[in-house]
């Protein structure tokens, strides 16, 4: 078969691409729209966890208002700047995340707060945060979150009897706390006395603010006194956006890796441990080579002249004179009984021909082993020559 046909190619065209890819088109378009509905749907007076102006399940609104009923004015504040300015005497600061603070945050924070006189509270502040915030006091194992009786002198705890609570627990040898809610004689709610009359209550878990909690139990009596015995509360929900998040380095500037929280890093890492199984599991394997049938027929010289011009197209006269020479000394090997390991050995090779060809013009060791022809004429006279080498070896 030697007719070729031109317009034939590997590419796909425009349109097999957008029929390959329309389909995972669509279904981009339909997730962002999906998308952006929901979000436009659930926008409104939905805002988040322990967000006081939410009503979902896990929103704090309840309790917001039930503090704002009897007489506590509620202030929600995303940075840090914001919450330690509003610090003094009349002042109680929740914060819903101490372990989202930085340890520049966690400094700042309880520096200001410890000479405030006012009252501190911490939802479920852990090992990352816990020993900065509240010096003298370590987190120890979370316990699942359920009903539990007080066994306290704390009167907030006692007036509100059992409550949801669980989480962290809390470790310290300070004699001017209030160890309350304990599980295996750990507490799950402490309280410390502060420089002056402030105090830091630690909660090891904010379900008692949840929406769906409050009716529970004493989660309501013990969620509005903790946070309503000054009579104003600043409601502090932590920030990625805060500024004062931004870890910096020595010489001044920004780190950019401290923009990053770590969960996100750790997410990074698992989706890219994920690519490499599936580039593993995807990947061919490597195996030996096998013999496979090819379409159609081709013709020996057609393969001759296509390798010949791509030695052409890629100026690479040496390989073709070393191929041509190959299969010179190949040939001529099995004509004179020398071995095909020898083939290609001048002291092998040529004394037979020698013995053949006394008196022959041509130069068996220059055609054989010579340099690289300098030009593509002398290339075809090294064929040529080569030719003729053979057919007096084959006559003599």
């Amino acid at each position: 078969m030697t007719s070729t046909n031109t317009s034939t190619t590997l590419s796909p065209t425009s349109r097999q691409l957008w029929n390959r890819s329309r389909g995972l088109l669509l279904a981009l378009v339909i997730l962002l729209a999906a998308g952006v509905t929901m979000a436009a749907i659930r926008s409104g007076d939905q805002h988040g966890v322990l967000d006081p102006r939410s009503a979902d399940p896990y929103g704090s609104r309840a309790v917001a208002e039930l503090l704002k009923s009897n007489g506590v004015t509620v202030d929600v504040v995303t940075t840090l700047d914001a919450a330690t300015s509003a610090a003094g005497t009349d002042t109680t600061l929740l914060v819903t995340v101490p372990d989202l603070l930085t340890p520049r945050q966690q400094h700042t924070l309880h520096t200001t707060m410890a000479f405030s006189a006012g009252r501190t509270v911490l939802l479920g502040a852990g090992t990352p945060s816990v020993d900065t915030l509240v010096p003298g006091v370590r987190a120890s194992t979370p316990i699942p979150v359920g009903t539990s009786a007080p066994r306290c002198d704390f009167p907030a705890a006692i007036r509100a009897g059992k409550a949801d609570i669980g989480g962290e627990r809390y470790i310290t040898d300070s004699p001017d706390t209030d160890a309350c809610y304990p599980t295996d004689g750990l507490p799950s709610l402490l309280r410390v006395e502060e420089t002056g009359s402030g105090d830091t209550v630690l909660l090891g878990s904010p379900d008692i603010l949840f929406n769906k909690r409050l009716d529970h139990e004493g989660n309501a009596s013990l969620a509005l006194q903790v946070l309503g015995s000054r009579p104003h509360l600043v409601w502090y929900l932590p920030s990625l956006s805060d500024v004062s998040a931004v870890e910096e380095s020595d010489d001044g500037e920004s780190a950019f890796l401290a923009l990053i929280p770590s969960g996100w890093l750790w997410g990074a890492f698992q989706l890219l441990l994920a690519a490499v199984l599936a580039a593993i599991w995807r990947s061919r394997r490597l195996g030996p080579l096998v013999t496979e049938r090819l379409p159609v027929a081709t013709r020996a010289s057609e393969s001759t002249e296509g390798r010949a011009r791509l030695y052409r197209k890629a100026n690479a006269r040496s390989h073709a004179a070393a191929a041509l020479r190959q299969a010179a000394q190949n040939r001529l090997a099995a004509l004179l009984g020398v071995p095909p390991t020898e083939a290609h050995t001048p002291d092998a090779l040529l004394p037979p021909i020698s013995v053949r060809l006394p008196a022959t013009a041509l130069d068996p060791a220059t055609l054989l082993f010579g340099p690289a022809p300098a030009d593509d004429n002398a290339l075809v006279r090294l064929a040529d020559q080569l030719d003729a080498l053979e057919r007096e070896v084959r006559t003599s």
